[in-house]
């Protein structure tokens, strides 16, 4: 990034501050959108709601994500990120501070968790776009080192309610809440480049991102991809719980294990990203989620559990910002925009899978809703073999 991006307001900051602090901003922010988008399947027990309300919580939440995601790409291309992360950041910790004061009331559960994803969706796709414009031309990689924050957040939520709060929620909701304010104040201070012009988008040229093939390939892989990582996170806990291993265990699993796994595995990918090309990385993810995320489901000890959902994350890890990546250096113009399109549906998907995964749980069995995450990856598959002729024939990915 240039230092003539920078405002003239700011420039009493270094070039080499500013950027540091623009690093911190946005590696805080998605932090905090990894402790939030654990926050659910780690408070969902102490609810004690039945299995269609918890999915109608979980819908609440992924309602909230997909109308943020949608409606703010064009802000923040238009009016900048620092508006947008700021917004989010509030929305986020007044839900927060709030959640521990419903009494257990179902509408208001909801309610929180509505505004939760309004905040949260706002803030990963502005947190994503401002990492996206720190060094395009290793845009996958730093997407991916960005978003293995996400993982340490996640790793972070269900292990510190687990052992160290003893599965209080009220004490896990305020200590979010007070990270949320700490990051608010660092993005309000740091200086974020405003819009640069060339990369605005009119409304009018929303419609054609709308009915661009290459992506509405990408928007139906972050669809089932979300279907699958969200999936683990507000129902691994529950399921791990219905075959007999106790909370803390299954808070553990969840977080030494799955959660753990995505930071690994971000770590590690951002490497290897620099050489192998994003949809190749993306493809080999997709196959190895099918089988990891299969065999978590049939793990009947704590260990063989504990391998499978550690597999399974080291799996899922690149997918979310390598195709967000993609996205990115498809779409130079109305990059934002774009991504929240590909963003929004992926909430869509939490949103479709939520309802459904609750109402098969009802007439059946947990176990056999949450098959929904493996068969959701294979049919990944074949969206990355469709989408591979349509990147390469245009030579247009990095």
């Amino acid at each position: 990034m240039k230092s003539g991006r920078f405002n003239a307001k700011i420039a009493r900051f270094s070039w080499y501050d500013a950027l540091l602090m623009l690093i911190l901003a946005a590696v805080l922010g998605i932090f905090v959108y990894g402790v939030i988008a654990a926050m659910l399947g780690t408070i969902l027990p102490t609810f004690n709601l039945t299995m269609d309300q918890s999915g109608s919580v979980a819908f609440a939440q992924a309602i909230g994500l997909v109308i943020a995601s949608v409606s703010v790409g064009p802000l923040i291309d238009n009016k900048g990120k620092k508006i947008a992360m700021i917004l989010a950041l509030t929305l986020i910790a007044g839900s927060l501070f709030y959640l521990p004061n419903t009494g257990g009331d179902y509408t208001l559960i909801r309610l929180c968790m509505f505004v939760l994803g309004l905040g949260g969706g706002i803030l990963v796709t502005a947190a994503n776009a401002l990492a996206s414009d720190i060094d395009e031309t290793r845009r996958a990689s730093m997407l991916n080192f960005l978003n293995l924050f996400f993982g340490l957040g996640g790793f972070a939520t269900p292990f510190i309610a687990g052992n160290i709060l003893g599965g209080d929620a009220v004490s896990l909701c305020y200590l979010a809440a007070g990270l949320t304010l700490v990051t608010l104040i660092v993005n309000a201070i740091t200086p974020i480049p405003g819009p640069s012009g060339e990369r605005g988008v009119k409304l009018s040229e929303t419609g054609a991102l709308l009915t661009n093939p290459r992506l509405a390939l990408l928007a139906a892989f972050l669809f089932l991809y979300v279907t699958c990582e969200v999936g683990v996170f507000n129902w691994l806990v529950k399921y791990l719980i219905t075959r007999g291993i106790d909370e803390k265990s299954a808070l553990n699993i969840l977080s030494l294990g799955f959660a753990l796994g995505l930071l690994i595995g971000r770590v590690v990918v951002s490497r290897i990203l620099i050489k192998v090309p994003a949809i190749t990385v993306t493809l080999a993810s997709a196959a190895l989620m099918a089988v990891t995320t299969y065999m978590m489901l049939q793990a009947t000890t704590q260990e063989m559990a504990m391998v499978a959902v550690f597999c399974a994350g080291l799996a899922m890890a690149p997918v979310f910002p390598t195709t967000l990546a993609i996205v990115a250096d498809l779409f130079p113009k109305g990059t934002a925009t774009a991504m929240g399109i590909a963003i929004t549906c992926g909430w869509i998907g939490l949103a479709v899978s939520s309802t459904v995964i609750g109402e098969i749980a009802n007439a059946s069995s947990l176990g056999t809703a949450l098959l929904l995450i493996p068969g959701s990856a294979v049919v990944m598959i074949l969206i990355n073999l469709a989408l591979r002729p349509l990147i390469h024939r245009r030579k247009e990915l990095v």
